[in-house]
C-alpha cells in the first residue's frame, strides 16, 4: 500500500460565543481564536501536503448570527481544495442545532440518513461516515457503519461521547463496538480533550483545535496520521493562537505582598517561556499558608490587579493575561491547638469545621432567581449548587479561611 498522511481535526466551534469574561479581557483575541486555529489547519495541511482532511464534527457551535461564519469555513476549505487536497466531514450535535448549516454547502459532508462510505482518489482509503440528522442522537450510530473494504486503509468517522463523561452521551458507543468493524482507524469528534482509546486500531479523539475557556486549557489542535505499509504513526499538532492556563503559585511563608508578587512573576515567566509563542489565557490560584492571606482574601480584586500589573510587566498585553486569581491560602494557624481550647474559641472552632447547612428560605430565594437568569450562568455556578441544597465546598473553605484568619489577628 502506497504511503500517505492525512489529518484527522474535529470540534471547531468556529465562532464560539464569548461567556465569563470582565471587561479587561482581550475580547477581540478570543473571539478570533477559533478562526485563525481553523487557519492554521488548513495551513498545516498544505504545508504537509496531506492526501486528506477528515472533520468529525462540531463545526460551528449552534446558531450563527449572520451568514458570515459558514462563509469564512468554506473559504477556508477552498484553500484545500484548491490545492487538491479531499475533505470529509460529518456533522455533529452543535451543528445539527443550526438552521443556516443545512443552507450553506460544506465540501464533503456525509449525509445524516445512515452510514455511507466515500472512497478517496489521493490515497488508497475508504471513510465511513454519518452526520447528525438532529441535536440530540442517543443511538449507537457504529452499529450501523458498512463493513470494511479490503485491499484499502478504512477509516470510520464518527461524533460521539464513546464513553467519556464530559460532555453529553451522544451517539453513544464502546471501544469494543468500534474495534468489531476491523477498520484501521477510528476518527472521533465530541470530547474537547485529547484522547487515544486504542491503538491496535487508533480509536482518537484529538480534541477541539482552540481552547475556548480555563476549563479548556493547554495545547489544542489536530491528530496527523502517516500510513506506510503496515505502520501508522500519529501525533497531535498544536493549531491554537490562545492557550488557557491554571497555574498555581505556592505562597507558603510569604510575610507581605511584595513576596506574593515575586513567587507569581516567578510562575508567569517560566508560563511564557513555556507557552511556545503563544498568547496565554492564565488563572492564577494562589496556594499554601502565609500570614498574608486574610489581607489576600479580605480583597481579592485588589490582587487580581496587583497580578496583572505584575504580568503587564513580564510579556505585554499581547502575550499574557490573567483571567482570574483565586485565593486559595490558608492561615498559619495551629487548629489543633485552638480546638483543643475551653471556652468560646474552642467551641467556635468546632462550629465551623461543621458542614454548612442552607435554610429552606434562602434555598427557595435562590433558585427563584436562579430561574431569571438560568441561561447567563454556567453549568458550574455556584447558585446551581445552593438551588440544590449544598454550598460549594470550595466557598466554605475560603470563607472558613477567612474567619480563622480574623480569629488570629486578634
Amino acid at each position: 500500500m502506497p504511503s500517505f498522511t492525512f489529518l484527522h481535526a474535529a470540534d471547531l466551534h468556529l465562532d464560539s460565543p464569548l461567556r465569563g469574561l470582565d471587561d479587561a479581557a482581550p475580547t477581540e483575541r478570543i473571539r478570533d481564536a477559533t478562526r485563525q486555529a481553523l487557519a492554521n489547519l488548513v495551513t498545516l495541511a498544505i504545508e504537509r501536503r496531506v492526501a486528506f482532511v477528515l472533520l468529525a464534527g462540531d463545526l460551528y457551535d449552534g446558531d450563527w448570527k449572520d451568514w458570515r461564519t459558514g462563509q469564512f469555513l468554506v473559504q477556508q476549505l477552498a484553500r484545500l481544495t484548491r490545492e487538491s487536497i479531499e475533505i470529509v466531514a460529518i456533522s455533529g450535535n452543535h451543528d445539527a442545532e443550526q438552521v443556516l448549516t443545512k443552507k450553506l454547502r460544506v465540501p464533503g459532508m456525509l449525509g445524516a440518513g445512515k452510514a455511507e462510505t466515500r472512497r478517496l482518489t489521493n490515497a488508497p482509503a475508504a471513510v465511513h461516515g454519518q452526520s447528525f440528522a438532529t441535536q440530540a442522537v442517543t443511538d449507537n450510530l457504529a452499529l450501523g457503519y458498512p463493513e470494511r473494504i479490503d485491499g484499502v486503509f478504512n477509516i470510520g468517522l464518527l461524533h460521539t461521547a464513546c464513553g467519556s463523561g464530559e460532555h453529553a452521551n451522544y451517539a453513544p458507543c464502546s471501544v469494543a463496538d468500534l474495534k468489531r468493524h476491523g477498520y484501521d482507524y477510528w476518527a472521533l469528534g465530541h470530547v474537547h480533550t485529547r484522547s487515544v482509546l486504542s491503538r491496535d486500531p487508533w480509536i482518537v479523539f484529538p480534541g477541539n483545535i482552540q481552547g475556548r475557556h480555563i476549563k479548556e486549557e493547554g495545547s489544542r489542535g489536530a491528530t496527523l496520521v502517516t500510513v506506510e505499509g503496515d505502520h501508522i504513526a500519529v501525533e497531535h499538532r498544536a493549531l491554537d493562537v490562545l492557550r488557557w492556563l491554571r497555574l498555581d503559585v505556592d505562597v507558603t511563608g510569604a510575610a507581605g505582598l511584595e513576596a506574593v508578587l515575586n513567587r507569581v512573576r516567578f510562575a508567569l515567566d517560566r508560563a511564557v517561556l513555556e507557552g511556545e509563542a503563544r498568547m496565554l489565557a492564565i488563572r492564577v490560584t494562589l496556594v499554601g499558608a502565609c500570614p498574608i492571606h486574610a489581607d489576600l482574601a479580605r480583597s481579592p480584586d485588589a490582587t487580581l490587579q496587583e497580578v496583572r500589573a505584575i504580568a503587564a510587566e513580564v510579556a505585554g498585553p499581547d502575550a499574557l493575561w490573567i483571567e482570574d486569581v483565586h485565593i486559595g491560602t490558608r492561615p498559619t494557624l495551629d487548629l489543633t491547638a485552638m480546638r483543643a481550647q475551653p471556652g468560646a474559641i474552642g467551641a467556635l472552632i468546632q462550629a465551623l469545621e461543621q458542614p454548612v447547612p442552607i435554610g429552606a428560605g434562602l434555598q427557595a430565594f435562590v433558585t427563584d432567581q436562579l430561574r431569571r437568569v438560568e441561561d447567563a450562568l454556567e453549568a458550574d455556578h455556584p447558585a446551581h449548587a445552593i438551588a440544590a441544597g449544598h454550598v460549594p465546598e470550595h466557598l466554605v473553605e475560603r470563607a472558613r479561611a477567612l474567619l480563622f484568619a480574623e480569629m488570629a489577628r486578634r
